[in-house]
């Protein structure tokens, strides 16, 4: 006959069971330390390389205020993150056209710097007194141009993504060789409204407004720059003017 176990040993049974139970279903898990995190590489923005353009022929580009052109030609605009084409007008601004196609032939642009760029509102340049390399003025780049200027041309369009106008003071008839591209349809409220000046259309963007873009979103200022000039020189590295 078995003896009966005692309450001690019934309590060792359970304790010895109870314990094989846990090592045999329930296995400590293994811990893997996680990996320490990598750090992503920095990348320093870059300016695209470019050549320095001919200098203009001494005489090669106008004296006086070209002559209007009333008809249409499409320069290309080369610089040094891409081309930009432009469709010239003459019919929206013949004054405007007129100098615009006269100093992009003759090299004028050739070397000069944007000066001025705003996203969703303009990319500017056209400086060719203090913004030319290789020795721009930063402290004057912007106030510069040939000795003559052009008569206003009227405007009768808006002022949308794309456009081509002449640059001018606050003064009338002020306008030479400075340019700007609009960049947002939005533009046209400061370009246009009350107060604003005459600023003459002459042209639009066909291709590489994607370049303007790119331009435009540039870092800018500077401790010796104006505050919206790129800290990366965007340089025109020449221009091509065809006609029909």
């Amino acid at each position: 006959m078995i003896p009966a176990p005692t309450m001690s040993s019934v309590r060792r049974l359970a304790t010895v069971v109870l314990v094989a139970m846990l090592v045999a279903g329930c296995a400590v898990p293994t811990v893997t330390a996680s990996p320490s995190p990598v750090p992503l590489p920095t990348v320093a923005p870059t300016t695209p390389t470019y050549t320095l353009a001919p200098t203009m022929a001494p005489g090669a580009c106008p004296t006086s205020a070209p002559a209007a052109f009333t008809g249409t030609a499409t320069v290309t605009m080369a610089t040094n993150f891409g081309n930009i084409v432009i469709k010239v007008d003459g019919s929206l601004g013949p004054n405007a056209a007129g100098a615009f196609v006269a100093l992009a032939r003759c090299g004028y642009y050739n070397n000069v710097i944007f000066h001025r760029v705003m996203p969703l509102f303009v990319d500017q340049a056209g400086d060719g007194t203090y913004g030319r390399l290789p020795n721009p003025d930063l402290s004057k780049v912007g106030r510069g141009g040939p000795s003559w200027t052009v008569t206003d041309d009227p405007v009768t369009q808006a002022y949308k993504r794309g456009t081509v106008a002449m640059a001018r003071t606050s003064a009338v008839n002020s306008g030479s060789s400075q340019f700007f591209i609009v960049l947002d349809d939005s533009a046209n409220t400061s370009l246009a409204g009350s107060g604003a000046n005459n600023y003459a259309i002459f042209g639009s963007v066909t291709t590489g407004m994607d370049v303007a873009d790119r331009i435009s979103n540039l870092p800018t200022g500077g401790d010796d720059s104006p505050p919206s000039m790129p800290l990366q020189p965007v340089v025109i590295t020449g221009m091509t003017v065809t006609t029909p």
